[in-house]
């Protein structure tokens, strides 16, 4: 969607990613969460979980802007999202090396 202006303040507005996690034995395969992503994140998936339903699955997880939707509206408690970092902590080394500078 073009937008005929944009906001000045553009720059500084971080949209939040998250992360959606289905305890998959817990669900039921009601389909709530599924019909109801505004992003349209999940799908029902072909396995079948120890219940015998079809839990979801994430088919875009791109799209998941950490709503919580999915977890406000399952009766199963069975879906939950996490928020991801806005930019990746690097786990190398770090630049001090160690040196006291002596």
């Amino acid at each position: 969607m073009k937008f005929w202006r944009t906001p000045l303040d553009l720059q500084d507005i971080h949209v939040s990613k998250g992360m959606v996690l289905i305890l998959e034995d817990r669900c039921k395969g009601c389909g709530y969460c599924i019909a109801f992503c505004p992003r349209d994140v999940l799908h029902e998936s072909t396995r079948f979980n120890a219940k015998g339903y079809h839990p979801p699955e994430v088919k875009n997880p791109d799209a998941c802007v950490n709503c919580h939707y999915c977890e406000i509206i399952c009766p199963d408690l069975a879906i939950f999202s996490v928020e991801i970092p806005p930019h990746p902590v690097n786990a190398g080394p770090s630049e001090d090396n160690g040196s006291t500078g002596s």
